[in-house]
């Protein structure tokens, strides 16, 4: 791997943005990043947000941006299918085809739904070129991912799939204060964790490695989806405040500010959160009161099982997405 891998982005969604806007924003060449996306309107919002970037739709796209050539993306196709791919580059069209390299990394940033799709059309190429494989399709497993490489590839002169990494990123990495959960297969070397890590870094605040991939599920269950559950602490709080008289404005910026305090005061703090509280919570006193009501009305475990519900909804996601029908 060199300095600055190639990385080629298999969709053009949020996600995949935040990750690129992360890297460019660290100093990462532009030149090294090429996105398939085959939204044309998203072509257009992704070209006038970052000029110079390659951007590529038409349906060779996805094996152009792998291969880094259109004869390489498909040997069988014709001038007239060839011609299918559009670019969504800057003022030198010409130049930035003829420069595309093959991808050290592939980002799989696609719908869940579509992704074996777009595996199996892939499949030669990433048997051929053996590259990092990053996938940040939620509720597929990397042996899915590897299910649907061997269908693709089943006339590949390799039959060797390359190390898949699977990503379980949340929502604040569109504002760079993301939480990612990571899981590699067993041929990922430290080099390829090393490389996924830094990428993810730049948008993904903590990066955390699980061994076992069934805890991507539990990293669902409390980054993943976790974004939303402090969005309903915060909606409620601010509900209280309009019901006992203060203005929504106030109680939203008041909300909003307490969150992100208390966030900051527990990622600072050499105390854990159980004493952070208890620092906080004078017995008698106004938090006392509201604590306890929380404790009594179960809201330890009404937060147990919202967790435990979204880990297992995730594993059944898993079974559905990554099963023969997609």
């Amino acid at each position: 791997m060199t300095n600055h891998p190639r990385i080629a982005f298999i969709g053009g969604g949020n996600m995949a943005e935040a990750i690129i806007g992360g890297l460019l924003s660290c100093g990462y060449p532009i030149s090294r990043c090429v996105i398939s996306e085959p939204v044309q309107a998203r072509c257009d919002f992704l070209h006038a947000k970052y000029p110079g970037l390659c951007i590529l739709s038409g349906s060779d796209a996805n094996r152009l941006a792998v291969n880094g050539s259109i004869s390489s993306a498909d040997e069988s196709s014709d001038a007239s299918a060839a011609a299918t791919v559009s670019l969504q580059v800057n003022a030198t069209n010409a130049q930035e085809l003829s420069s595309l390299a093959a991808a050290d990394v592939i980002i799989l940033a696609v719908k869940p739904q579509v992704l074996r799709s777009v595996v199996v059309d892939l499949a030669p190429a990433l048997l051929a070129l053996q590259p990092l494989v990053i996938s940040i399709a939620a509720g597929i497993e990397t042996s899915a991912i590897a299910r649907f490489m061997a269908e693709g590839g089943q006339d590949s002169q390799s039959s060797t799939l390359p190390p898949v990494i699977r990503v379980m990123p949340n929502t604040p990495a569109l504002v760079l204060e993301g939480a990612a959960g990571m899981y590699a297969t067993a041929d990922a070397t430290a080099e390829h964790r090393q490389l996924a890590e830094s990428l993810m870094a730049a948008v993904s605040k903590k990066v955390c490695w699980v061994e076992s991939e069934g805890l991507i599920d539990t990293v669902t269950g409390i980054s993943g989806s976790g974004p939303a559950y402090f969005f309903l602490m915060m909606e409620a709080m601010e509900e209280a405040g309009v019901a006992l008289g203060m203005d929504r404005e106030t109680a939203k910026a008041l909300t909003i500010q307490t969150c992100l305090g208390a966030a900051k005061m527990a990622q600072s703090s050499e105390d854990d959160l159980k004493t952070l509280r208890v620092k906080v919570t004078s017995p008698q006193g106004t938090t006392d009161a509201a604590i306890k009501t929380f404790e009594a009305g179960g809201f330890r475990d009404l937060v147990q099982k919202g967790v435990a519900a979204a880990d297992a909804r995730s594993r059944t996601l898993a079974k559905e997405l990554g099963g023969s029908k997609l």
